[in-house]
């Protein structure tokens, strides 16, 4: 692939998902956003302002003022996203902690590490993205920074009011795409399952393994006085009831079983898929629900496996996309960052999805920083040695440097 098809595929999937998106900008500022995912995908070590400053023809002022102002990223990556999402899809969200140090860092405070399993101080962001349980594709949607907990507790919110409310603020752009968000056992409270229900969506997660269920009655009325019997009893996870209990049929070879049940944590009646595992020679299960209680079961197994890869994008964008990497001390800034890390990785897996030779392989974000790397590097020397990268003398030689260092499809 030589210089100029690579740059015009690459230029072509941005502009059509701007064009898709209906975003409004002018001239300088569409430039400037196909340029910017185009260094972050070149650019081989830490991205900031000095380091964009030095990759690109403009001085690193014209990125501090750009990054300034807003952009409609949710809209543009669901330009981008859809074409390739099914139907069977669901929005994932989950929080992911940054690394940052300083004291005048917007929002900056002590927030939950996975990774370290500990508090640590820095920032911490919430992404959406949507998921497709059929091709097991996710692609960011949205990253929104969260405040700091004293910020939060000056004006009387808990994180999982802020987590609801960001998921309100998109609520028209979510429903959409889907009615179901997905996420991790932390989400599976009330308070939040009564916010997510009254945007008109259903979540899907997963319970405490000893999570107070009880079986749903089905005792015929007696025709005596007095309200029929409502609930038959506490749930025996390692005994269920065959009455009450289905076996999930799947070709994943997942032993699972699903039935309307009634939690009392989220005081509510809900669709649970019991899956079982053999861990070291022992039984454990895992206990998913749904909030539609008349969704597929195969459905809530499959949306939760995928919800993972959510996780993949998190990463990819950490190591390659420099997500981790701003110096800015402004919100604005900070935001236009993540969300940009973020979408570049959507970018390059469209990129290896629109090429047929590349379709089937896996995703490797390795591939593709490398390629851009060789693309800005090579097309400097094209430019400034006036060599034709196009001629029938070149093209192979160019294409072999293109592609040095590339992973082997």
């Amino acid at each position: 692939m030589a210089i100029p098809a690579i740059y015009d595929l690459y230029s072509n999937i941005i502009l059509e998902a701007l064009s898709v998106s209906k975003i409004k900008l002018n001239k300088c500022r569409r430039d400037f956003m196909i340029e910017i995912f185009m260094l972050y995908l070149s650019i081989p070590s830490r991205i900031n302002f000095l380091q964009l400053g030095r990759y690109s023809r403009f001085g690193e002022q014209r990125f501090r003022r750009q990054s300034e102002q807003g952009f409609d990223f949710f809209s543009f990556n669901k330009a981008l996203s859809m074409p390739w999402i099914g139907k069977r899809n669901a929005i994932a969200f989950d929080p992911s902690f940054i690394h940052k140090s300083g004291k005048h860092t917007p929002g900056i405070g002590y927030f939950w590490s996975g990774c370290a399993g500990r508090a640590l101080r820095g920032i911490e962001i919430l992404g959406l993205s949507v998921i497709d349980a059929d091709t097991r594709l996710s692609f960011h949607l949205e990253a929104v920074q969260t405040p700091s907990p004293n910020c939060l507790h000056d004006n009387d919110l808990s994180l999982i009011d802020w987590y609801a409310a960001v998921i309100k603020k998109q609520i028209k752009l979510i429903l959409s795409i889907t009615k179901y968000v997905v996420a991790d056992a932390y989400f599976s409270k009330k308070n939040f399952v009564e916010k997510i229900i009254g945007c008109s969506l259903h979540l899907i997660s997963k319970l405490r393994n000893d999570a107070d269920l009880q079986y749903l009655s089905n005792k015929p009325k007696t025709g005596k006085r007095g309200r029929p019997e409502k609930y038959g009893g506490k749930i025996d996870f390692k005994k269920l009831n065959p009455e009450h209990f289905k076996q999930v049929v799947n070709h994943k070879g997942i032993t699972a079983y699903s039935g309307i049940v009634y939690s009392k944590a989220l005081e509510r009646n809900i669709l649970l898929v019991v899956e079982f595992f053999q861990l070291k020679e022992k039984t454990i299960y895992r206990l998913l629900f749904s909030t539609d209680t008349e969704q597929e079961p195969i459905d809530v197994i499959d949306i939760y496996h995928t919800r993972f890869q959510i996780e993949f994008g998190f990463r990819d964008a950490k190591q390659f996309a420099g997500l981790e990497n701003s110096q800015a001390r402004s919100g604005n800034k900070l935001n236009f960052h993540f969300n940009t890390a973020l979408t570049t990785v959507n970018i390059a897996k469209i990129m290896q999805l629109n090429n047929p030779q590349t379709r089937e392989n896996s995703f490797s974000m390795t591939t593709y920083k490398v390629l851009f790397h060789n693309t800005l590097l090579l097309s400097r020397f094209l430019r400034l040695f006036a060599i034709n990268p196009n001629s029938i003398k070149n093209r192979q030689h160019v294409n072999e440097l293109l592609n040095f260092g590339t992973m082997a499809a």
